[in-house]
């Protein structure tokens, strides 16, 4: 079927002899002429490809009008001549539906009515539309298909562009709700299926009506495709940007793994982090200016992140508490991003705790602690860590447990993390200048890692305070780190170049990539508690911490053992090889006027202790 023939179409003449009705051979002759010169007028000049071709063995394609070179650039002859250039000439995705269409079409003798795509001589695609009909012999044997194949490129197109209007926003090219909807509800699936987590982020951006109503409409929406290029630069290629609407877009964060329950860890942190990850990273995306309008503009977007299945199991919830979330973070600090909390919102003593919470901060109703930092070897101490207390006049002494992760939804974290900071410079200032020379080691919470300005705001308070960068030790969390490691890098690479010194806080709860580790330029890495606490006589937590102690030595950095309680505890550290260490065995963090006393009481124990005394 389809193949070559020598035959072309033509009407067949009949004898040269009169019929019945008496019709001389001349003018049967000339009534064939006009009866043919008005079927080819029919069939050569619409806009389709009119073809015969015989089934068999021996098929053969019988007809192939004109137009066929005009579409396809092959002339009839050159297309009979071959007969695998239909099949040739098949899309690929099209090729055996379309086989398989006609196959049928020949065994059952059913009109044919099928779609597919044909490459050109040229190499340009070409939607048809192939009618045909199939005619049988008096035995009921298919013998001839006569088809019209009608190029529909225009209609698919057009077709294409319909579906592509429903599911996306004109102005950016992003998804609408709609589309992001139907996403959401198969990424949902597909976590329920395979015990995965989801995150929505909801981006509204602050003051756009201030664009619209200054430079126009027209740079409104300049302005807007602008924030959409960079939303799509700030996530994952897997991640899925839409247009909610207005100045209103919505991120779907997917297929993320969720951590297993541990003494420190809840199930729910790591999906967090990524998704806190994310809206750092978009953040940053908005902070540089936007040309539009001939003039260079600013604009920040307030985020809610929702997160499934932490705080809601279908799409319109998620999105619900993603909108509230964003509410949320627009009037507690617009330009940055919150996340939802089934607790806070349903809980007045947590209302109470937010409210309690914010005014800390404007009152700065804090305290620093501080818990020594020991070198085992001969246990004196040589630093301290600086840890954070809430104190609350209507509750006493908050620990830092019950508020940070109130203080990292709401955005307050940065706050609190410049007072922290610029009260350790100043009490390092203090000590220094008594004599006391202490290594001064914080934190800084994942969120901290995520301004824009980091490195600069660190700088500004050593700066003021006298301080010398290399007394300073910033440590970040291992799962923090690695959540975005390549950022990161850059971060404590800028940090560590500048003077300060960087330690790895929690290791062995996360999922540090040794590749990665290796490039970061950390001094210290903390072996977690949940690690030590067993020691000595947990032997796979034995193992694990002399493989972490070899690791940090084979790096070339300090290992400091967490959580140390009992001389049992101290001494196997001491003896794999850990040279620092902190815990209850040695002191509870205290308030700064008890340093001096402590460090005094340790040299003493050090020197009644000493060999010869």
């Amino acid at each position: 079927m389809r193949r070559r023939s020598d035959t072309a179409f033509q009407i067949r003449s009949a004898p040269a002899e009169p019929d019945s009705a008496g019709v001389s051979p001349t003018d049967f002759a000339h009534a064939l002429d006009v009866a043919e010169a008005r079927y080819r007028a029919l069939v050569e000049q619409i806009p389709a490809i009119v073809y015969t071709a015989d089934f068999g063995a021996d098929g053969a394609w019988s007809y192939v009008s004109p137009q066929i070179e005009e579409i396809l650039g092959y002339t009839p002859a050159e297309w009979m001549a071959d007969p695998e250039l239909w099949y040739q000439h098949l899309y690929p995705d099209d090729r055996e539906i379309a086989m398989d269409q006609e196959a049928r079409a020949a065994e059952t003798g059913e009109r044919l009515a099928s779609e597919y795509r044909m490459v050109t001589r040229s190499g340009d695609v070409v939607w048809f539309r192939d009618d045909a009909v199939v005619v049988s012999d008096a035995a009921g044997r298919s013998i001839t298909m006569q088809g019209v194949m009608y190029d529909i490129s225009d209609r698919k197109r057009a077709e294409q562009e319909l579906a592509f209007l429903a599911y996306h926003d004109k102005l950016t090219g992003l998804p609408n709700r709609q589309m992001f909807e139907e996403l959401l509800s198969l990424a949902i699936a597909r976590a329920k299926r395979n015990d995965l987590a989801v995150a929505v982020l909801f981006v509204d951006l602050d003051d756009f009506k201030l664009v619209n109503d200054n430079l126009g409409h027209a740079a409104g929406d300049q302005l807007l495709q602008q924030v959409a290029e960079r939303l799509r630069a700030a996530v994952r290629e897997t991640d899925i940007v839409a247009r909610q609407g207005g100045d209103e877009f919505l991120i779907l964060l997917s297929d993320m793994e969720r951590v297993r329950e541990s003494p420190l860890h809840s199930e729910r942190e790591n999906p967090q982090l990524v998704a806190e990850a994310a809206a750092g990273r978009i953040c940053d995306s908005l902070a540089a200016p936007m040309s539009v309008a001939g003039a260079e503009t600013y604009v920040s977007g307030s985020i809610g992140i929702s997160l499934y299945p932490t705080v809601a199991s279908d799409v319109h919830t998620l999105l619900k508490h993603a909108d509230a979330a964003m509410y949320q973070s627009k009037r507690a600090l617009p330009g940055g991003f919150m996340v939802f909390s089934p607790t806070a919102h349903a809980s007045q003593d947590r209302f109470a705790l937010a409210t309690g919470l914010r005014r800390a901060v404007e009152l700065r109703q804090w305290e620093l602690h501080y818990q020594p930092l020991m070198d085992l070897r001969d246990a004196r101490m040589m630093g301290v860590e600086a840890l954070v207390r809430w104190r609350d006049p209507q509750g006493g002494l908050v620990p830092p447990g019950d508020f940070i992760p109130l203080a990292e939804e709401m955005g307050l974290i940065a706050a609190i993390g410049d007072w922290v900071l610029e009260s350790l410079c100043a009490q390092g200032r203090s000590w220094r200048d008594a004599g006391l020379r202490l290594e001064l080691n914080f934190n800084l919470s994942p969120r901290q890692l995520w301004q824009s300005d980091l490195v600069k705001r660190i700088m500004e308070h050593l700066h003021e305070a006298g301080v010398d960068p290399g007394d300073v030790v910033i440590e970040v969390t291992e799962s923090a780190a690695m959540t975005d490691p390549e950022r990161t890098q850059r971060i404590l690479t800028d940090l560590h170049d500048r003077g300060l010194r960087l330690a790895i806080d929690d290791f062995g709860t996360g999922h540090s990539s040794l590749a990665r580790l290796k490039h970061l330029p950390i001094e210290t890495l903390k072996i977690d508690r949940s690690f030590v606490r067993d020691l000595p006589d947990d032997r796979d937590a034995a193992a694990m911490v002399r493989a972490m102690i070899q690791l940090a030595d084979g790096l070339g950095i300090r290992a400091l053992g967490e959580g140390i309680e009992t001389e049992d505890q101290w001494r196997f550290l001491q003896d794999a090889g850990c040279t620092l260490g902190q815990g209850f065995l040695f002191s509870r963090p205290v308030p700064a006027e008890e340093i001096p006393g402590l460090i005094r009481r340790f040299d003493d124990e050090a020197d009644e202790n000493r060999p010869g005394s």
